[in-house]
């Protein structure tokens, strides 16, 4: 269990770098200018639909055997080593539109925004691939928040120091890694 949780921070704070969400929560930061509803709210979403992601993962194991899942999850971790070297963008009009309150707004967002997104996609093949819940959803949604509440706290200066062309090509390469492992048993 400790090994899931572990490796689901590591992979989704990593994935999370650059993401749209992390570009949604710098959006949120410079609209709002009120980092503790934005947080909160990017923690109850976050542990929402990963929450569904995960029993999701867990579900598809049950249902295809663990070794149909080895093959998928390889080929997975792989397409996500791929995804994970192409930038993101956000609709920012989409999130001037809004006309809930800061928690909410950030809630609705990160929600809708995180579906299908590469982090909620390495949910699902973490849950599938530990066949646990608990412990994947703790750790993806840790790894969310370290990479999005510094996001939201120091967004541009961070920007600015780190090359996110480096953390994109390291991310691709941890999920690779874990696609060939998949793949070998």
């Amino acid at each position: 269990m400790l090994e899931a949780f572990l490796v689901s921070t590591g992979i989704v704070a990593l994935a999370e770098m650059g993401d749209k969400t992390q570009l949604l929560a710098l959006v949120l930061a410079a609209r709002f200018g009120r980092p503790a509803p934005i947080v909160l709210g990017i923690l109850a979403a976050t542990l929402a639909n990963h929450a569904l992601a995960a029993w999701l993962g867990t579900w598809i194991t049950a249902a295809v055997g663990r070794d149909a899942m080895r093959w998928i999850l390889g080929v997975s971790f792989l397409a996500m080593a791929a995804w994970s070297l192409l930038p993101d963008a956000i609709d920012k009009e989409k999130t001037r539109q809004m006309r809930l309150g800061v928690f909410a707004t950030t809630l609705v967002s990160f929600f809708l925004v995180e579906m299908g997104d590469k982090t909620q996609v390495a949910t699902v093949a973490l849950a599938a691939r530990y066949a646990t819940i608990a412990p994947v959803v703790a750790g993806t949604t840790l790894g969310m928040m370290l990479a999005n509440v510094p996001a939201v706290y120091l967004g541009e200066q961070i920007l600015r120091r780190v090359p996110i062309v480096l953390v994109h090509r390291v991310a691709a390469g941890v999920f690779a890694a874990l696609g060939a492992l998949a793949l070998i048993g």
